[in-house]
């Protein structure tokens, strides 16, 4: 039932090699270059500078500060709600050799699944649940800390969404994406406000928006805030692969459109803010990024399936091979297309939980291997997805059709983030052209990454390191002056909010 010959034949359109990927990621940086002078839905600029989102701006003027901030972090698939505990301490040894210890707690947190049915309510309905969300962890919090009623907390947002920031504390939304049915135009920090009264007593604080991001913006700050640079590295960006896909980096300002460029930044007292770089939510996914993928033919007939099915066709091409939302689906769709097309088979056979869109899920196909310690492949298969036709049974030739389905999907998701992040490096001129002179004192460009697709959807992590260093190896001729590395950075959505807090606290605006 299916030869191997016949099986790899089907998997072609998913083939990649690194010459392919190094011309991506090539065509990338020219194209992120060009989108963040022109577009508007992508490469958004924050206004947060590089002085904000160095380490030392948790620091007070004395290099000792401790602070505890309320932080909420909206995603695709959850929200979280909880205070965020910053410990920064600066000091000198007996020999004169100064120091610096960080610390960050998450205290008080608690998680939330967002379902479909609030995904496809009204914004007053969607914004009122995750006020009484807040509303739940500011009342643990007046019981544990002593909050004071008649002082304001300040609060710290990630939005795992696009939006469109005119300060550190405002944000107004894009559309969605993700499955959320809310437009755009609709003012952030003033629907949270709106959420949280509604369930707030008398003894509680009100709030205060003192900082917005985007989640990939969080997980940079908290990146940078946390990682243990040494005099070699330098935390040069965030990416999340996730529910979605999303990357932050810092731009000079030169790179960007002047009517992108934000009316005000926040920068530390006394920075020149001409001199600045900003942090930029990239929104790589969106269909900006579509051409060099469509010029390398890393676009499909299943991709452009699983496209026509969507919310928005055509919103996210990028997203839609690469993130969390999405993989499951596109092997369901790639199965089904085997099964019928090339085993010359009715579907209509086969499991109906199979035969329904996002029936196969990307949890279900990330454990999907040989070791999996959800056991057998067999057993999995099975369990998930009983026979209910007489003439269907899970056969070891459909169990080795589906799991390598699942690993090229995995592979060419993989080899797509690399060039990417080569790319956007390179747009950002951290990585430098072949034949000039870098910066000699930086052979490290550290990538903090998040995400449940990329820790857990078979060897996608351990590939994309992989292609990163495939990738410089045929840019430089084997001689590449610099290596790009990924590290994690997990729950950075909600730390980063807190983070940010201190910083917006400690900075001005220019």
């Amino acid at each position: 039932m299916g030869s191997t010959l016949e099986i790899d034949k089907f998997l072609e359109p998913l083939a990649i090699d690194v010459q392919k990927l190094s011309g991506l990621a090539r065509d990338m940086a020219s194209t992120f270059g060009r989108l963040s002078a022109e577009s508007s839905d992508m490469f958004l600029p924050t206004p947060i500078s590089d002085s904000i989102l160095s380490s030392e701006v948790s620091a007070g003027q004395d290099g000792s500060s401790s602070g505890r901030y309320l932080a909420i972090d909206i995603g695709g698939t959850n929200l979280r709600v909880g205070f965020i505990e910053l410990q920064h301490k600066f000091t000198v040894d007996g020999s004169g050799v100064p120091s610096t210890s960080r610390k960050l707690n998450r205290l008080l947190e608690h998680s939330w699944p967002i379902g479909e049915s609030l995904k496809n309510e009204n914004s007053e309905s969607l914004f009122s649940w995750i006020g009484k969300c807040i509303a739940d962890v500011v009342r643990k919090g007046c019981d544990a800390f002593s909050l004071p009623p008649d002082q304001e907390l300040p609060l710290g947002v990630t939005f795992s969404f696009p939006m469109h920031q005119t300060s550190l504390s405002e944000a107004t939304l894009m559309a969605m994406g993700k499955g959320f049915a809310i437009t755009s135009n609709l003012d952030l920090g003033g629907h949270l406000a709106i959420g949280y009264e509604k369930h707030r007593t008398a003894c509680m604080p009100g709030i205060k928006i003192a900082a917005i991001s985007n989640d990939s913006v969080s997980t940079l700050v908290s990146f940078i805030y946390q990682f243990p640079a040494k005099a070699h590295q330098k935390a040069a960006m965030g990416v999340i692969v996730g529910t979605g896909c999303n990357a932050t980096i810092p731009l000079k300002l030169s790179l960007l459109h002047k009517s992108k460029r934000p009316a005000s930044i926040n920068v530390l007292p006394g920075q020149d803010v001409s001199t600045a770089k900003i942090a930029v939510n990239t929104e790589w996914s969106i269909n900006g990024s579509a051409p060099p993928l469509r010029k390398f033919g890393l676009i499909n007939k299943w991709d452009e399936e699983l496209d026509k099915a969507g919310e928005i066709p055509g919103f996210q091409p990028l997203e839609y091979m690469t993130a969390g939302r999405y993989l499951g689906e596109l092997g369901r769709i790639m199965f089904l297309d085997y099964y019928s097309s090339v085993l010359k088979l009715s579907v209509v056979k086969l499991p109906s939980k199979l035969r329904q869109r996002f029936g196969l899920t990307t949890t279900f196909l990330s454990h999907y291997h040989h070791d999996s310690p959800e056991g057998s492949m067999a057993d999995q298969l099975k369990n998930e997805f009983p026979a209910e036709h007489p003439e269907f049974e899970w056969t070891k030739a459909l169990e080795t059709v589906l799991y390598k389905i699942a690993v090229a999907i995995q592979k060419r998701a993989a080899g797509i983030i690399a060039a990417s992040t080569v790319g956007l490096l390179m747009c950002a001129e951290e990585i430098p052209k072949p034949g000039t002179i870098g910066k000699k004192d930086v052979t490290e460009l550290v990538v903090g990454y998040t995400g449940g697709c990329i820790q857990h959807f078979q060897d996608y992590l351990t590939d994309t390191q992989a292609y990163l260093d495939k990738i410089l190896a045929l840019e430089f001729g084997g001689k590449a002056p610099i290596r790009v590395v990924l590290h994690p950075c997990h729950d950075g959505g909600i730390t980063g909010a807190g983070v940010l807090v201190r910083a917006a606290l400690a900075s001005r605006r220019a």
